[in-house]
């Protein structure tokens, strides 16, 4: 663990000092383990989160009013959302905003920013979100269990994305984005105490296998509203998990526009070297504290050979395996 002598005044999102009464209230019954970013994780409604991120997910649930036409992107933190928020981003709006063009909002602005989070963006701090700005359809964003989501979208058309990623990759992108966000200001979490929450089921908005599991079963109840996708997939196949995304948003490719190799600009302009490499991407930040290029780390599959020992293999397989089984979703791992 690191500690710095002189700490600078933390950043917004890891102060809790904005806590309504009301909020303050709720998380006096709440239990709680030690955090992953802030001092404190607490359960809130079964999946974990920072006392800030609770305050905007109460407020996104009783506000929230869905529109059959938005798009909704899912995922559990750091399995790729940055990358399919530039890809759905791109791909709906390719008419509006030509892929060749100089000024193409993914060139000059993080993809979370065109394609906003609802509880960690839209509602956190106590924002009334103005949705007049926004077109049709809207691209929105959430990290929030299928059970936590606004009733709105459930009983509404709506259309989900959840993008998954392997449970190991996941786990170190983890480690290493709350380490960063914590370095300068905290001690970091070592990779065995971070992996023994992770285990216990103690992650962003985890347990893992809860997020995942659900939408997975909500993908085979209603495969029109809800696609289930695989990031290691995207990542072997990209062209032609690109069109089944297109097919499923009712925003197909036009032989045309297979021709004249619209899905391989698409993909270009949205891959982690491109993104990574932005002037916006690299040296701006939050209004909030965080550095866009926290949201870019290595993008690859596998890294988790870097980290894990045989035991931590071992545990974790063993937990997967209990808690997938007779699911149907197996990982790939590379």
């Amino acid at each position: 663990m690191t500690t710095s002598h002189s700490q600078p005044l933390p950043p917004k999102y890891l102060q809790d000092d904005g806590l309504s009464e009301e909020c303050k209230k709720l998380l006096s019954i709440l239990p709680k383990e030690k955090g992953l970013v802030g001092s404190h994780s607490y359960n809130y409604q079964g999946f974990w989160v920072s006392p800030r991120i609770i305050q905007g997910v109460i407020a996104c649930q009783k506000q929230f009013q869905a529109q059959d036409s938005d798009i909704i992107l899912v995922t559990t933190p750091k399995s790729g959302t940055t990358w399919l928020k530039a890809l759905v981003f791109a791909l709906v709006n390719r008419i509006r905003f030509p892929l060749s063009g100089q000024n193409h909002p993914l060139l000059v602005k993080n993809p979370h920013a065109l394609v906003p989070f609802l509880e960690l963006k839209l509602y956190v701090d106590g924002q009334v979100p103005d949705f007049l700005s926004f077109t049709t359809p809207r691209l929105l964003a959430t990290h929030l269990p299928y059970a936590s989501l606004p009733k709105s979208v459930q009983n509404s058309e709506s259309k989900l994305i959840y993008l998954c990623r392997n449970p190991r990759d996941t786990f170190i992108s983890m480690w290493h984005f709350t380490n960063n966000l914590r370095s300068h200001y905290k001690d970091t979490n070592s990779i065995e105490e971070m992996f023994d929450l992770f285990c216990k089921g103690v992650s962003l908005f985890g347990p893992f296998w809860d997020h995942v599991l659900d939408y997975w079963k909500k993908s085979l109840e209603k495969p029109t509203r809800v696609l289930f996708l695989m990031y290691e997939e995207i990542k072997e196949k990209p062209e032609i998990q690109l069109k089944c995304l297109a097919e499923f948003l009712e925003y197909p490719f036009s032989e045309e526009e297979e021709t004249s190799g619209v899905v391989n600009e698409i993909l270009k302009l949205c891959s982690f070297e491109n993104l990574s490499n932005l002037e916006v991407n690299k040296n701006e930040k939050w209004p909030t504290g965080e550095d866009h290029k926290l949201f870019f780390r290595r993008g690859e599959v596998g890294d988790w050979k870097n980290y894990f020992t045989t035991e931590m293999m071992e545990k974790l397989d063993n937990i997967i395996e209990q808690k997938f089984l007779g699911s149907g979703l197996s990982f790939y791992y590379s």
